[in-house]
């Protein structure tokens, strides 16, 4: 997606595209549906806590760490293999999201440059200072976009690979929409903002995790979605990653038709996100969980 052009608000643009109010509105209705249950009244921070937890294991699985929601609550160390670390990036990233709320719209930049150095905290010292000493392999390249001719670990996404300057340059752009804020439904916006990301993949790695994230804190931050309890990582996994990858082509190509595909797969993760949590209302009613 280009991010310069003569409107002021070119992502209002996007929501008019066909379809794509249609799933604006089927998210509305879905969230409205989770946060009007009973349960949510006594008790939202379990529903908020589970959700997290359930969002990370979608977007680790995303990224080739398909584990079992029980493997993941059960585990506390995540310092094995690359399935071990994506999962623990996960947990590290649903958890620093929250954080970041405040800084999004002014510094969106720095949130991602953070939102790497806590995906990438195994490849850093364990204070999360990268300097001149004390380094591992792979601690110079956290915490700032790829530079040229750094090679990127993103498996999931074929697209072919902007250079270096293209992704600052285009990283600029989207920093600038989010800072000059849209009219544009939240759906949109957070839908603008992964996409972008995936196609760039600003960083050596865990750019997949990092878009995922990204997603959630403007779900959260523009008010759908203010108690983060529909993980928009469970959809994701559970639609499949040949359909992200079809999806993100759509995005990808720049298409009023394609980038309309996008955001109904955005809104369609998101809807069933909420209804995983409201599932978890109706179990926690029955005292079933």
């Amino acid at each position: 997606m280009s991010t310069t052009g003569a409107t002021a608000d070119p992502l209002v643009a996007l929501g008019a595209l066909p379809g794509v109010a249609e799933s604006v509105e089927s998210v509305r209705k879905a969230v409205d549906r989770v946060y009007g249950h009973r349960v949510m009244r006594r008790r939202s921070n379990e529903i908020t806590s589970e959700a997290a937890l359930r969002g990370a294991r979608g977007s680790a699985a995303l990224s080739g760490a398909d584990w079992a929601l029980e493997e993941v609550r059960r585990r506390s160390d995540f310092s094995g293999d690359d399935e071990a670390r994506a999962v623990g990036a996960a947990l590290r990233l649903t958890a620093e999201a929250g954080q970041l709320l405040s800084v999004w719209r002014q510094t969106p930049l720095r949130v991602l440059a953070r939102l790497h150095l806590v995906a990438a905290a195994d490849r850093t010292e364990r204070t999360g200072r990268v300097d001149q000493t004390d380094r591992i392999d792979g601690a110079e390249q956290v915490g700032r976009p790829r530079q040229a001719g750094e090679a990127v670990d993103e498996p999931l996404v074929e697209l072919e690979l902007p250079t270096a300057g293209e992704a600052h340059g285009r990283l600029e752009g989207l920093s600038g929409l989010i800072v000059a804020g849209s009219a544009a439904p939240a759906l949109v916006q957070a839908a603008v903002v992964h996409g972008e990301l995936l196609a760039l993949r600003p960083f050596t790695s865990y750019n997949g995790l990092v878009a995922r994230a990204a997603e959630r804190i403007v779900l959260v931050g523009s008010g759908l979605d203010p108690k983060s309890v529909c993980p928009a990582e469970v959809g994701y996994a559970e639609l499949g990653r040949a359909a992200y990858r079809a999806a993100l082509d759509g995005y990808a190509s720049g298409t009023p038709e394609g980038m309309a595909a996008w955001i109904g797969h955005c809104g369609a993760a998101v809807t069933l996100g909420a209804r995983e949590s409201t599932a978890v209302c109706e179990a926690l009613q029955r005292g079933a969980a």
